[in-house]
C-alpha cells in the first residue's frame, strides 16, 4: 500500500473512532461506513487495524500521553486531537512496521487538516516525547 493510501486509510480511522467516540458507533460499522466497498483488502485491513487496536489500547496510550500534557487533562484536549494522538501512539508502540517519523508526520497532517491551528505542533510534541521513550531499551 504506497504513502497516499496509508494517508487516506489513517483519515478514515480517524473518522471512524470519532464517530464512535462521539456518536456511539459499533467500531466494526464505523470501518465500513468510512471504507469505500471497492477499496483493497490490505487498505480495509490497515483501517480496521488502527480503529480496533487503538480503541483496544486506549488505556495504555492514554498513560503515555497524559504525562506528556503538562496543565492539561485528556478531557480539555479538542476531541480530535484526543484521538489523533490515541492512533499515533497506538501506532508508534503496536506497529513497528511504520517508522516512527512516519507516524508523527502522519498525525500532525491530520492534526493540521481536521483540528485547530496549534494542534500540529502540540501533537508533535506528545508524539514525539512518546516515540523518544518507547525508544529507549
Amino acid at each position: 500500500m504506497g504513502n497516499a493510501s496509508r494517508s487516506l486509510a489513517r483519515q478514515q480511522a480517524l473518522q471512524a473512532l470519532y464517530s464512535v467516540a462521539v456518536g456511539g458507533r459499533d467500531a466494526g460499522d464505523a470501518v465500513d461506513d468510512v471504507v469505500s466497498p471497492r477499496a483493497s483488502s490490505d487498505h480495509r485491513l490497515f483501517v480496521r487495524e488502527l480503529v480496533m487496536g487503538t480503541l483496544e489500547h486506549q488505556t495504555q496510550a492514554d498513560e503515555r500521553i497524559v504525562s506528556r500534557l503538562q496543565g492539561w487533562t485528556l478531557e480539555r484536549l479538542p476531541a480530535l486531537d484526543r484521538l489523533i494522538l490515541r492512533m499515533g501512539t497506538y501506532e508508534l508502540l503496536y506497529c513497528p512496521q511504520t517508522p516512527a517519523p512516519v507516524v508523527i508526520n502522519e498525525a500532525v497532517e491530520l492534526a493540521k487538516k481536521f483540528s485547530t491551528e496549534d494542534s500540529g505542533r502540540y501533537v508533535n510534541g506528545v508524539l514525539s516525547a512518546v516515540a523518544a521513550e518507547h525508544a529507549q531499551p
